[in-house]
């Protein structure tokens, strides 16, 4: 079965977990700005966590199916329709032969996952069907989906099927509460540990960035979150040799406003970092849309471990509910 793109959207890539392992080569990860939406969105169809899906960001691509297909959408919320009828999110979704399936402008959050039962059926390129936009690898044909482009979906698994086969007579009742795992607001505590160079700003820019407000700018994007607010400033300049970085890395540069790294971060960075996002509060944070405003809230490195393991097994008791519902129907 394929899936013809109406409208490409403002920006809407193939996406799974990332690219890891080859960083030292100089290919970033890439991968889905929130996680959590990506990896719930294939649990409902029956795929494996790390699966690619549609990745679509701030208003949507339109979508027409070929065969019947079993879909989900997770993440921020685009007002999405099939055939003109309010669809909901968080669920499975059944689309028949010939439907369209339409996203409009966010009106929550930032950024839709569209996961495909089967998953997308593209090539892996370095162990990953992640679009490094830069670059030109991965995804479909290294670039955003266009008006006009076709992409088939994989195998569905064995759940996928029994989940068709439930979904021909009704629709699903069910959804998954994602309430404890992703936050949606546009005015947000990000909590974050102090970074290597935190202790090499003076005490102002110290108290500052941890007590005042900063607005995410329109000129964010995939690969990094320029923000606007109190300059922060080094106690004194110093000569720092480019190392490495990671996914929510906070950079001071010369202006003194932070930049936060994303997804599609470069792999190192010459930057004095002062904090560095939780894991836990990365995908929350991908899905604040520009104009937003961030707070910094510090945690210690025991209170950020225990945030992960808390949402990992929160993750876990959401496929094991997702297998129960299915089985014992």
């Amino acid at each position: 079965m394929s899936i013809r793109v109406l409208h490409s959207g403002l920006l809407t890539t193939i996406q799974d977990i990332g690219r890891y392992g080859s960083q030292k080569f100089g290919v970033i990860v890439s991968g889905a700005m929130d996680s959590y939406s990506l990896r719930l969105a294939n649990l409902l169809v029956g795929n494996k966590e790390n699966e690619a899906t549609l990745e679509i960001t701030l208003f949507g691509t339109t979508l027409q199916f070929d065969e019947d297909t079993l879909i989900s959408i997770t993440g921020g919320d685009f007002l999405p329709t099939i055939d003109g009828k309010k669809v909901l999110s968080w669920r499975p979704i059944l689309i028949k032969k010939n439907s369209v399936l339409k996203f409009n402008s966010a009106i929550k959050g930032s950024r839709a996952y569209v996961a495909f039962a089967g998953g997308i059926d593209i090539p892996e390129i370095m162990e990953s069907k992640s679009t490094y936009l830069r670059a030109n690898i991965g995804g479909f044909k290294g670039r955003a989906l266009q008006k006009g482009d076709i992409f088939s979906v994989g195998e569905v698994s064995e759940i996928g099927e029994k989940l068709i086969e439930q979904l021909k007579n009704s629709d699903a009742t069910w959804s998954v509460d994602f309430n404890n795992l992703i936050r949606f607001e546009q005015n947000q505590y990000i909590r974050v540990l102090k970074g290597t160079e935190f202790n090499r700003f003076d005490q102002e820019s110290q108290n500052i960035f941890f007590e005042k407000p900063y607005t995410l700018t329109v000129q964010s994007d995939r690969m990094g979150y320029r923000l606007d607010g109190p300059t922060l400033s080094l106690a004194e300049n110093f000569e720092l040799l480019s190392e490495g970085v990671t996914f929510g890395t906070v950079q001071i540069p010369s202006n003194g406003q932070p930049i936060i790294l994303m997804a599609d971060r470069q792999t190192t960075g010459g930057y004095p970092k002062i904090a560095q996002v939780i894991t836990a509060d990365l995908p929350s944070l991908a899905q604040i849309q520009p104009t937003g405003t961030i707070r910094f809230k510090e945690v210690t490195l025991a209170e950020a471990e225990n945030e992960i393991f808390k949402n990992e097994q929160q993750i876990k008791n959401i496929k094991n509910a997702i297998h129960y519902k299915i089985v014992s129907n």
